[in-house]
């Protein structure tokens, strides 16, 4: 397991688009012309890949929630659900949200630092979909969006990085204002205006007119490169460190606790699983890797939970539920 695989989780490329011919989403005079776009898009992709069309107002409320716990959708695509859709493939590691705040926002996510990865493949998809769909475009401002700050590519690279060390040695704030600084951006798991949950953050570029795709994914891996070793070199101080027992109890405890409750709430739960990655990180645990704890914090969300249990559980039965299944989980990952 390299090193920067503990603190990289995961990489999305994003690019936003619009319709040659019809006003922005928040525009739309009619659920009429919401669902012409989503015929489009959705005829336009699936002419090459299979992808899942998903209706914002045909499906239940749980699974609507569930595809934003999974990060295949925005919250606000939920909002009007009479004018949106996604279409997501069988992977869900692509999903294309569409009359979100722009007609298309396709986005793929891959593990680890893979933008060029990804922005290959979403470049792809956005190729196939430019022959059956005339974006609007203008020679000078690039891809026209309904916010100013994505006009030009229209694309946002973005790397979820896992900072325990940087965070609790309140290097953080330097850390944002460096990369505000670059032009880059730095917010919760779940974007613009969410809390850094569980040490984990979101960097992206904030400009996007003016520069080149290749210029803005090499600026932003160069400084998840840097911010990678800044992590690491806190997570040394923070073992041999005047905290370091402090900091290895609160793991050992957290391994404790989540193998030995009968009941967990959701937020504890993360808690104590950003514990226990750190564990890992810092060797008091042996185990292959953290993306599995990324995975089954993903998994004990609420309509996760839900969906695995087949019914909607009341908040104690969801607790009780998450609780067995990662106490057995936990023991398995941890060796």
């Amino acid at each position: 397991m390299a090193q920067t695989d503990t603190v990289v989780a995961s990489s999305r490329i994003r690019l936003a688009r619009n319709l040659n011919g019809y006003p922005f989403p928040s525009h739309l005079k009619s659920d009429k012309q919401a669902k012409e776009i989503i015929r489009a898009v959705s005829s336009a992709i699936n002419k090459v890949d299979e992808f899942k069309l998903y209706y914002m107002d045909g499906i239940p409320e749980e699974e609507a929630l569930n595809l934003v716990e999974n990060h295949l959708v925005s919250p606000l695509l939920l909002k009007r659900p009479a004018y949106s859709a996604a279409v997501i493939n069988e992977a869900r590691n692509i999903s294309i949200m569409i009359n979100e705040e722009d007609h298309l926002r396709e986005q793929c996510i891959e593990k680890g630092l893979s933008l060029r990865s990804a922005y290959a493949t979403m470049s792809g998809k956005d190729n196939i979909i430019s022959r059956s769909i005339q974006f609007a475009y203008d020679e000078q401002l690039g891809y026209l969006t309904a916010c100013p700050s994505n006009l030009g590519t229209g694309l946002r690279a973005s790397v979820m990085l896992f900072l325990p060390a940087l965070t609790s040695t309140l290097l953080m704030p330097r850390v944002i204002r460096s990369a505000n600084k670059l032009g880059l951006t730095v917010r919760g798991m779940y974007g613009e205006g969410s809390q850094a949950e569980g040490y984990m953050y979101q960097l992206s570029n904030e400009v996007t007119l003016g520069v080149t795709e290749e210029e803005i994914i090499s600026l932003v891996e160069q400084v998840v490169e840097r911010v990678s070793e800044m992590e690491l070199t806190e997570r040394t101080k923070l073992k041999t460190g005047e905290r370091a027992m402090q900091i290895k109890d609160a793991c050992l405890r957290s391994y404790g606790v989540l193998t030995n409750c009968a009941m967990m709430a959701s937020e504890e739960f993360e808690k104590l699983c950003a514990n226990l990655k750190l564990g890992v990180c810092l060797g008091y645990f042996s185990s292959d890797g953290i993306g599995w704890i990324d995975d089954l914090i993903i998994r004990m969300k609420p309509s996760n939970l839900n969906l695995i249990a087949g019914r909607k559980l009341s908040a104690g039965e969801r607790d009780c539920y998450r609780a067995e299944y990662a106490c057995r989980r936990v023991k398995e990952g941890i060796k």
